[in-house]
């Protein structure tokens, strides 16, 4: 555990000082700036946050697991092994995106309104922020999850992360999809008056996560660096 731990802080000290991260992070700003308004509705802002953080998800993931030299990736796969060094990239990017989506809730649980659609229900500050939590690490696992998929697209192929933010799109609009079910309680909270926790959403993101992450393992030890 120590070396995976270890391993994730070294990426994300590489994605840092690589400055492959402003491109999503302005990705992401555009998004907010376009669809958060000061004074909305808070759940309404919250999802819309929720939302956005997927596609930008992917493409912090992607940035991890592509962006390192191959002669520092190979010194570490040599180190801990294969497995260790894809897995500490992926949870760098997942721990990334999920920073940046607890900032930006933070920022809309500070400007939006408190209340529902109505401009009458009261909505609890506190219910709202766990419930942005659990949207938010929903998206992030799948984005992640998508962002891990996507390693196997060609490095510098300019249509790699398109391709990856249409499945993060497809994410979003599918009925089936837990980020569709998590940003949908959260809206849906702010039409009722209340706040309904996305708990079963992220428990199956966290499933599907995990199994993505056991597949790309399991590839990793076969083929490892």
């Amino acid at each position: 555990m120590s070396v995976l731990i270890a391993l994730t802080r070294y990426q994300l000290a590489l994605l840092l000082r690589s400055q492959r991260w402003l491109p999503p992070l302005l990705l992401y700003a555009i998004l907010l700036v376009i669809g958060v308004w000061p004074g909305e509705p808070v759940l309404d802002g919250l999802g819309f946050a929720a939302a956005a953080l997927l596609p930008v998800a992917v493409w912090l993931t992607w940035v991890c697991l592509t962006g390192e030299p191959a002669a520092a990736r190979a010194c570490a796969v040599a180190a801990a092994g294969a497995v260790r060094v894809r897995l500490g990239a992926a949870l760098a990017g997942l721990l990334a995106s999920a920073s940046l989506g607890s900032v930006a809730c933070a920022v809309v649980l500070w400007s939006g309104a408190a209340h529902g659609a109505d401009r009458r229900t009261a909505i609890p500050l506190g219910s709202a922020a766990l419930a942005a939590l659990l949207a938010v690490v929903c998206c992030a696992l799948l984005g992640t999850a998508v962002g891990v998929l996507g390693q196997r697209l060609p490095r510098g192929a300019v249509w790699s992360v398109p391709v990856m933010s249409i499945g993060a799109l497809v994410l979003l609009v599918s009925s089936a999809s837990p980020a569709n079910a998590a940003v949908g309680t959260l809206v849906a909270g702010s039409r009722e008056g209340r706040v309904g926790l996305p708990l079963l959403p992220a428990l199956l993101a966290a499933l599907i996560a995990a199994a993505v992450f056991a597949a790309a393992a399991r590839r990793s030890a076969r083929r490892p660096g």
